[in-house]
């Protein structure tokens, strides 16, 4: 047991980014995950934002963009507020070689854009569909509605946005 946790100590974080996808009013895009490799039985808390991986020679805004479109089907955003810094979670023991092949975690870039189109443009099925369903949510609900081991991540993402949030929401 200790050599695997060295095994597992000794993996990099996967570099990512993660889209809060602002609303007018304020409200986020969400997507339910799809169960499968990486969903464990059972779990219910299903939801998070938009968010994958960083391609090589890519830079975390192309990276954004990009994974917007492709877990979405829009590409009708406008960046707002990209963070300076970068922020982790790792996966648990259960989950390390099932998901994100050789890394223990990732680190994302997060940001936010203002969605400026219409509904109708969301195509859960535009490239390798990751979500079964979407809804507009308050990002104060989130870190109850995705993943345990990713709720750390969400707490702090609320605490970073919230405020940019009110700040451009129009009522």
């Amino acid at each position: 047991m200790i050599d695997e946790d060295k095994n597992i100590e000794n993996l990099k974080m996967r570099e990512a980014v993660g889209v809060i996808l602002m609303r007018k009013d304020g409200m986020i895009w969400t997507g339910k995950r799809k169960i499968g490799p990486g969903v464990r039985p059972g779990e219910k808390n299903l939801w998070q934002m938009p968010q994958g991986g960083i391609d090589e020679g890519e830079e975390p805004i192309e990276a954004a963009f990009r994974e917007l479109e492709e877990e979405t089907g829009s590409k009708s955003a406008k960046l707002l507020l990209e963070l300076d810094y970068w922020l982790e979670y790792k996966l648990p023991k259960d989950l390390i070689g099932k998901v994100l092949k050789g890394f223990k975690g990732q680190k994302q870039k997060w940001f936010l854009m203002e969605f400026y189109g219409n509904d109708e443009e969301f195509d859960l099925n535009n490239h390798i569909p990751e979500f079964d369903e979407w809804k507009w949510q308050d990002l104060k609900t989130m870190p109850n509605l995705v993943v345990d081991f990713k709720k750390p991540l969400y707490e702090k993402l609320t605490k970073i946005f919230i405020q940019k949030i009110e700040e451009n929401k129009v009522i």
